[in-house]
C-alpha cells in the first residue's frame, strides 16, 4: 500500500475507534456513579442504626446509674 492510500484510510479506521472509546468511557463513568450512589445509600442506612444503638447504650448507662444511686440511697 502506498502512503497516500494509508492516509486516506486512517480516518475510516480511527473514527470507529474513537466512537467506541467514547462509549466505553461513558459506560465506565456511569458504572462508577452507580457504585458511588450505592455506597452513599449504605452509609445513610447505617446512620440511623448507629444512632439507635448509641441511644440504647446511653439509656442502659442512665438506667445503671439510677439503680446504683437508688441502691446507695437505700443503704444510707
Amino acid at each position: 500500500m502506498s502512503r497516500a492510500s494509508l492516509l486516506r484510510r486512517a480516518p475510516l479506521v480511527c473514527l470507529p475507534l474513537l466512537l467506541a472509546s467514547c462509549g466505553l468511557s461513558d459506560t465506565a463513568s456511569s458504572g462508577a456513579a452507580a457504585g458511588d450512589a450505592a455506597a452513599e445509600q449504605a452509609r445513610q442506612a447505617k446512620s440511623p442504626q448507629a444512632r439507635v444503638k448509641r441511644e440504647l447504650e446511653e439509656a442502659a448507662q442512665t438506667d445503671q446509674q439510677q439503680r446504683e444511686a437508688a441502691e446507695h440511697a437505700a443503704t444510707d
